[in-house]
């Protein structure tokens, strides 16, 4: 099945003094009576205008590429056997903003959602008033959370900081990785570790991708504040040979470049 797109001034270019296009959603549901429950609810809202409907994963990366949006609403389900789904959906609109709708919640598959850039996670069931606010809310660059999520997200947070200070469980890290944190540190680029290492920038994409999971970290600014709190370099000064090491406290977390 296509992408559905609304009809409502999609390709009405708005003149210089018309009312804002307020919030633009998409609606990304296997279940074509959810998608249809749903634009009814918003198409009641004078602030809130369905721009596009998908019922596949498929589908909605074509829709957040050809349609601007500020929230897409998302069925749990579609999610499924995906790991990378989210970060994807995330690189290919960074602007819009991720509501995931669940049948019910569990700790780890919640934590790993609002981990990979989710800003609200809600139940199938959500009545029409709580999805409305719940759409502005996050719209308007908030994170919809409640008191039993949060409490799932500090825990896991709390528990994977006792794992990465604890020396008997600290990760594992390649010769290769430790070159490439190495070069980092020292505020290079992707394409200047490349040229360094001798591969190319996609390879050192993939292999930053690894040590983001293995460390907890989201980007290269805790990755090197990791690196200088943790002293991870010097950790595994003697454990390695032929790693371009620099000492740790010679590295200018001011140079990193994201």
């Amino acid at each position: 099945m296509d992408v559905e797109v609304e009809n409502e001034s999609l390709t009405e270019p708005h003149e210089e003094g018309d009312a804002p296009a307020g919030i633009r959603v998409i609606l990304a549901d296997s279940q074509a009576i959810y998608r249809v429950g749903m634009r009814k609810v918003f198409a009641l809202e004078d602030d809130i205008r369905v721009v596009a409907q998908a019922e596949t994963l498929t589908n909605l990366y074509a829709a957040m590429q050809r349609y601007p949006t500020d929230v897409v609403v998302l069925e749990g389900q579609l999610l499924a056997g995906t790991a990378d789904a989210i970060p994807e959906l995330v690189r290919r609109a960074p602007e819009a903003k991720l509501i995931v709708q669940v049948v019910e919640t569990d700790e780890s598959n919640t934590v790993e959602l609002y981990r990979r850039g989710v800003r609200g996670v809600v139940p199938r069931s959500i009545t029409p008033d709580l999805l409305i606010k719940c759409v502005r809310k996050i719209a308007a660059g908030e994170t919809w959370i409640d008191n039993q999520s949060i409490s799932w997200v500090i825990e896991a947070y709390r528990s994977q900081a006792s794992t990465l200070t604890n020396p008997r469980v600290q990760p594992k890290l390649s010769k290769k990785e430790l070159a490439i944190i190495s070069c980092i540190t020292r505020g290079m680029r992707n394409k200047e570790i490349a040229y360094q290492i001798g591969t190319t920038e996609q390879v050192i994409k993939n292999y930053l991708r690894k040590v983001y999971d293995k460390l907890g970290v989201s980007d290269r600014l805790e990755l090197a504040l990791y690196c200088l709190h943790h002293q991870l370099l010097k950790k595994y000064m003697q454990e390695t040979d032929g790693i371009p090491m620099i000492p740790e406290e010679q590295a200018t977390i001011a140079r990193v470049k994201m």
